[in-house]
């Protein structure tokens, strides 16, 4: 009996290893899929939440309800095409072709545009809208009557200047979060973060002055 003794004592830390070890393998492989699982999500969401390399930083935050229904506001009795600067997950372009609208969106950040196309189809208006990945410093508005706009103050000046320049006395811009600094609203409504601004280009400074020049002469 005393030759056997030593042999139970033995198993027993072995058998417990054993177990410790098995414990040891499940933690690792729940660490790893939490750890993948959280990556995977950061990757996804990542390009939704952080701005695209751009000349000024544009976070994207997402339009509220009540700044949609504004700027469908702002939109009434307004026709011809329409183009959201900065279009996000394309929000406004979806909710502006359910109008009837021919709907465009620019946005730099090409997840955000897949997203848009997306949505857009889902809601059955692809055939309305158009989302396009540039840059809107590089792009020319010029055959646009309605624009929209979700910008940051740091922007707003040179954006001011470049619509002015390109733009046809009967446009429409509507200003969201941010006035331009300039101009003088038309027609303001909504308040705080909801608060959007619509400005008639043909009442900007110069506008009458260009119109009057292009303006055929009546024959006395």
């Amino acid at each position: 009996p005393g030759a056997m003794s030593p042999a139970p004592a033995k198993e027993i830390p072995q058998e417990e290893g054993e177990g410790g070890g098995r414990r040891s393998g499940w933690g690792l492989l729940l660490t790893a899929g939490v750890g993948g699982a959280l990556a995977a999500l950061y990757a996804v969401a990542t390009p939704f939440v952080t701005p695209a390399l751009r000349k000024v930083c544009l976070p994207f935050v997402p339009a509220t309800a009540a700044q949609i229904q504004n700027v469908l506001k702002m939109l009434e009795n307004r026709s011809g095409s329409l183009v959201d600067i900065g279009s996000g997950d394309g929000r406004i372009v979806i909710a502006a072709a359910k109008k009837g609208f021919q709907a465009v969106g620019y946005e730099l950040n090409p997840w955000l545009v897949w997203y848009s196309r997306y949505r857009a189809w889902r809601d059955g208006v692809h055939q309305n809208t158009k989302f396009y990945i540039s840059d809107l410093w590089k792009v020319s508005f010029s055959h646009y009557r309605n624009v929209v706009v979700f910008g940051v103050p740091q922007m707003m000046p040179q954006l001011e200047k470049k619509l002015e320049e390109e733009l046809e006395c009967n446009a429409r811009i509507i200003a969201c979060r941010f006035p331009f600094p300039c101009w003088i609203p038309d027609h303001t409504t909504g308040e705080g973060i909801d608060t959007v601004w619509a400005y008639d280009l043909k009442h900007s400074r110069g506008c009458e002055t260009k119109s009057m020049e292009i303006t055929p002469e009546t024959k006395s």
